[in-house]
């Protein structure tokens, strides 16, 4: 899976089985997700053609699952809890018992790196409606969500590891955990409580004297740069390879829980200027690719 941002649309590419409950939705195999945002004002006669429209203009095939969202792409949160990544956009208006919700939305898209049921797919629908609920009601607001709230859930694994997605399994746990909060980071993002000049992306920690706890990566003033050598680039500081694989880059190493991470604390392959570059300029690229340019860099003399 590679996710980005691309004209007020966030895209995930790969080759998914996904369930989506927006416009068009249902299950079935798709190569593109997103979540694109419009006006508020948006009334359009044919919402469905609308969105053929937005995977057209990027040169995307038809196979797809889609959300609409008046919400900016710069309240994006991001959230990585393991083989679990959740994306939300949310926003709400204040309480009110007659038009509560407006042209407000919240939208999830969850993906999973580990195969899941079709089962667990939908079950995982049930799951993120629950923490989405519990994260509104956290905040204070009287209702549970609004009523063009959407989710598409995603994997990409053959290997099915998952049969159900409910709270107390590893797979549900885990999205409830990151929808809870993300809910909660979006909707002050949206609000103006916090601000950032892009979309956030908060990975779960069990590092450190803090416990297991969410962390919002920033690269602004990070107290760990440079980590690998002055000038490199952080844009991808987490990143979308990951795990790769690739023993030349890194390996398996054990990690805090007692099983087994991979681990590539010495790569610093999107670290090089060039390379960071070629990535932003090219989000679907395949690690071979990314490789590739490396080499023709140094054959030139470029870092």
């Amino acid at each position: 899976m590679r996710y980005f941002i691309r004209d007020g649309t966030l895209f995930l590419r790969g080759t998914f089985r996904a369930a989506s409950t927006g416009i068009g939705g249902g299950i079935g195999r798709v190569t593109t997700i997103f979540n694109h945002t419009v006006s508020r004002s948006f009334d359009h006669a044919d919402p469905a053609k609308y969105m053929d429209l937005v995977v057209a203009a990027q040169g995307f095939s038809s196979d797809y699952y889609g959300l609409l969202t008046a919400v900016a792409m710069r309240h994006l949160c991001v959230l990585q809890y393991d083989f679990i990544t959740v994306f939300v956009t949310a926003g709400v208006s204040n309480p009110n018992p007659h038009h509560p919700h407006e042209r407000h939305t919240i939208n999830v898209i969850v993906y999973s790196r580990e195969g899941m049921t079709d089962a667990a797919l939908l079950e995982t629908i049930v799951t993120v409606t629950e923490a989405k609920a519990q994260a509104l009601h956290d905040m204070g607001y009287g209702f549970s969500g609004t009523t063009t709230d959407a989710v598409i859930v995603a994997h990409e694994d053959d290997a099915v590891r998952h049969t159900y997605a409910g709270t107390l399994t590893e797979a549900g746990r885990r999205v409830y955990a990151a929808v809870h909060y993300g809910v909660q980071q979006a909707l002050k993002r949206y609000s103006g409580e916090v601000q950032r000049a892009g979309s956030s992306f908060f990975i779960f920690s069990r590092y450190g004297d803090g416990g297991d706890r969410w962390v919002e990566w920033r690269h602004e003033n990070c107290p760990y740069y440079p980590c690998h050598f002055e000038g490199q680039r952080c844009d991808f500081c987490y990143c979308p390879y990951y795990p790769c694989g690739d023993e030349e880059l890194g390996g398996w190493v054990k990690s805090a829980s007692g099983g087994m991470a991979w681990g590539c604390a010495r790569c610093i392959l999107l670290h090089l200027p060039a390379v960071a570059d070629y990535v932003k300029r090219n989000p679907e690229a395949s690690l071979k690719e990314v490789k590739r340019f490396r080499e023709r860099c140094s054959l030139q003399g470029r870092s």
